[in-house]
């Protein structure tokens, strides 16, 4: 039988986990989205140190996370940065994968991964923080537990992008709706023009718009511009 003490810190690593299973979605989502413009040998290695990046960065920020939902234009600029992302990613996933390896390209989609993770992840910071109670130890652990779950899918994602490529526009879809929500949400927005249901799904879908159509006509110049002369 355990006893209080260890029941407690058993809960709440248990709840770490089913947090950490519910928000790795999105973060899943959008580096699988940036690592497709890799060779496949180089995936793997791109997911793992720009996940690691990030969560040692989620380290430093859960130290502030009470205050970080909290701060004006926080989010507003976090969101119009996952919109920027999810036009990004789109323009070159929709590109041919190389065949061979790009040192370059491999560095910055690690820089993408990690700025999207960060970007993304609020939220979740907030949630484990939560859950950890002010305890250090648990807010690395479950920090760090994300990171399996992360390259998991975001390896499962990739493998399904590349055989059913219409999976790159719905991911943008989500990463748009995902930066709208962020933006909206921005206690200054909120505050300002008190958005409602109505106008939260309208803006949603006009970002939506704006991030297929400008990621898809981005990857068709593109294309022209690969095009022999």
């Amino acid at each position: 039988m355990l006893s209080g003490p260890a029941l407690r810190l058993l809960l709440d690593c248990l709840t770490i986990i089913v947090i950490d299973l519910l928000l790795a979605g999105d973060n899943a989502l959008v580096i699988a989205m940036a690592v497709r413009v890799l060779p496949k040998q180089q995936r793997r290695g791109a997911i793992i140190f720009g996940a690691g990046a990030a969560v040692v960065l989620r380290v430093i920020l859960t130290i502030a996370a009470a205050r970080l939902l909290g701060v004006e234009f926080l989010k507003l600029v976090g969101g119009s940065l996952v919109v920027w992302i999810a036009i990004k990613v789109l323009a070159d996933a929709s590109s041919s994968a190389p065949e061979t390896p790009a040192p370059k390209k491999l560095l910055q989609t690690i820089w993408i991964i990690v700025m999207a993770d960060i970007t993304m992840s609020l939220d979740n910071i907030l949630a484990v923080a939560g859950a950890a109670r002010g305890s250090m130890a648990l807010i690395i652990f479950g920090l760090g537990v994300s990171i399996p779950f992360i390259v998991f899918s975001s390896n499962l994602i990739a493998v399904l992008m590349d055989r059913y490529p219409v999976i790159l526009y719905l991911g943008s879809a989500i990463l748009g709706k995902v930066g709208a929500e962020m933006m909206l949400t921005d206690p200054f927005v909120a505050r300002t023009w008190h958005p409602t249901a109505l106008l939260t799904y309208l803006a949603e879908a006009i970002v939506i718009v704006l991030v297929l159509v400008v990621g898809k006509l981005l990857s068709h110049r593109r294309h022209q511009e690969k095009k022999p002369a």
